[in-house]
């Protein structure tokens, strides 16, 4: 048999691993229009910034050592021209010596990758400006850096590797801007996660620019303008484009396979494309999110690694091993902070029309007893109807890294909220509590679910109307620090005292600082006659972060208009 494998790095290098694994006596041709066949793409941005000083160690495996371990012909600086499914060849170029010539294949595997989004916007072509995607783009942005004396940056885009190059950059010691034409950094998160990481890049003094689109690029002698639709300009010594990546499916379509609603290469269950000898695996496909049921690109090491393991087994043994696609999960180091998400976010899952409850939790990294324990915000989203586990999204900073891939596992696995209530963790003080924050996120939901308590949200505030109440049950300490407009304070403490200022017939909104107060007031006005009693999910901290980002996105529009 002999496999030819289109591109390397992670889908494709761990496919031509898996097949020699299973077939010793295969002809495996691997092609890497590039220079390295297998690096550390999530690890780039750490260099640039020193956090990773030996660039070697960016280097998984080289094209010489693949070969020697795996017995495997390894082809870089070699682009595949075309497919031609019909002979069952394709048209190779050698980019050193400018040769073509044709190999021909038993089962071919498509590993192109994605290509990072570079809009045609006046200008985009000035030196200065990068995209960052593979080492040669690192090795660019380095020199540049080192040789520029570089002291102002503009990161365009707030997703996962704009943050990752925010952060990187601004430990250089430069000035960041970063602009995000959404409302909020990280798509994948619902908007109250984001606004709590969104305070926390502030408070690092970078300037976070949000419903703002750039137009134009303008060279400014040795610097860079920036120019944004409000008409305002930004200038800059260096900026990074991070405004996403596209499916590289040229080669695909000129050879005629089958592309997907989501503009990627379509594959079955068994990463098989339209044409049962070519499969393809990593950040070209497009798959049916396990959750909405809808076509998704996944551009993730993690879910592009398993496939090539996934398509190996398939091609050898003959579709033996169904792919069930991705929830995901990702987490990425924000600063000091640290943000994970898995599962389908709240509004995407609204688009989709999904029905879904959502709750916040704060709980502590470990014991509070113990020293350092730092609080951590999960929210999560499930089925009214079984409790079913849609989503979860955590910022925090100790702790997070654990508590996401617990909630991602039982979301992959189409488990439910009552699983999380009898979680079993490993418990010391230095690493949890009695209860950990799983446990709690668990038994919340659970009593949402049992209606022994009912929430409401905090964009929902401004909607309670004049003839309700809305009840602030903190200390008058804190009251007077900050509360809700039109609030009445009773504290916890001596509300069954004061129980009677409360008329029986109105509805109740009751908030606290995170919610655990409140549901306490709840359950007392409850069992004491009162009707319709609403808890703050996420309490008024939660409500006051989400305004404070509305508040300063707005202030920040008004300034740069």
């Amino acid at each position: 048999m002999k496999y030819i494998i289109i591109g390397a790095v992670a889908g494709g290098a761990s496919t031509a691993a898996r097949l020699r694994r299973l077939d010793e006596h295969a002809e495996i041709i691997m092609f890497e229009k590039g220079e390295y066949i297998s690096y550390a793409n999530c690890g780039l941005p750490y260099y640039i910034g020193d956090v990773i000083k030996d660039r070697n160690a960016l280097l998984i495996q080289t094209a010489s050592a693949f070969n020697k371990r795996f017995n495997i012909d390894v082809r870089t600086m070699t682009e595949v021209l075309a497919i031609n499914p019909a002979s069952k060849t394709v048209t190779a170029k050698n980019q050193i010596t400018g040769k073509e010539y044709e190999e021909n294949y038993d089962k071919l595997v498509l590993s192109p990758g994605a290509d990072p989004i570079r809009p045609p916007l006046p200008g985009i072509t000035n030196e200065g400006i990068f995209t960052l995607r593979n080492v040669n783009d690192t090795d660019h942005i380095k020199e540049f850096v080192q040789q520029k004396n570089v002291k102002k940056a503009v990161i365009i885009g707030a997703g996962f590797i704009g943050l990752e190059m925010a952060e990187n950059l601004h430990s250089l010691g430069m000035d960041i801007t970063v602009i995000e034409m959404g409302n909020q950094i990280l798509a994948p998160l619902d908007f109250p996660i984001a606004a709590i990481v969104q305070q926390h890049i502030r408070s690092k003094g970078v300037n976070l620019l949000l419903n703002s689109a750039v137009t134009a690029f303008e060279k400014n002698n040795s610097k860079l303008n920036v120019l944004l639709k409000s008409g305002d300009e930004i200038t800059a010594d260096i900026v990074i484009l991070s405004i996403g990546v596209k499916p590289d499916t040229r080669l695909p379509i000129k050879a005629g396979l089958k592309i997907g609603d989501a503009k990627g290469i379509w594959v079955n269950e068994y990463l098989q494309t339209s044409d049962p000898d070519i499969y393809a695996v990593g950040d070209a496909i497009e798959f049916k999110n396990p959750i909405t049921n809808q076509s998704m690109n996944t551009y993730l090491a993690g879910p592009a690694n398993k496939q090539g393991r996934i398509c190996a087994n398939n091609i050898v043994s003959g579709n033996v091993q169904k792919y069930n696609g991705a929830i995901n999960t990702a987490i990425v180091k924000v600063f000091d902070m640290t943000v994970a998400t898995a599962g389908t976010a709240s509004k995407h899952l609204t688009k989709a029309e999904i029905k879904h409850i959502v709750s916040t939790t704060y709980s502590g990294s470990h014991a509070g007893y113990y020293p350092g324990a730092q609080e951590m915000s999960i929210q999560i989203a499930f089925s009214p109807k079984d409790g079913r586990l849609l989503s979860a999204q955590i910022a925090g900073y100790d702790g997070v890294d654990k508590r996401i891939d617990v909630l991602s596992s039982v979301i992959k696995r189409n488990s439910n909220i009552y699983e999380l209530t009898e979680f079993e963790h490993a418990y010391a003080p230095p690493y949890s509590s009695a209860k950990d924050p799983v446990n709690m996120v668990g038994f919340v939901a659970e009593n949402i679910l049992q209606e022994k308590l009912k929430v409401f949200y905090w964009d929902q505030v401004a909607t309670i109307s004049d003839s309700d109440i809305l009840l602030d049950i903190r200390s008058k300490e804190e009251f007077d620090k900050g509360f809700i407009p039109n609030a009445i304070n009773i504290p916890i403490d001596e509300l069954r005292d004061r129980i009677s200022e409360l008329d029986l017939n109105k509805n109740i909104y009751v908030y606290c600082l995170g919610g655990v107060r409140g549901y306490l007031a709840q359950q007392i006005l409850k069992q004491n006659g009162y009707k319709k009693i609403l808890n703050l999910s996420g309490g008024y901290q939660l409500w006051d972060i989400c305004n404070k980002e509305i508040d300063q996105t707005k202030t920040a529009e008004i300034t740069i208009a």
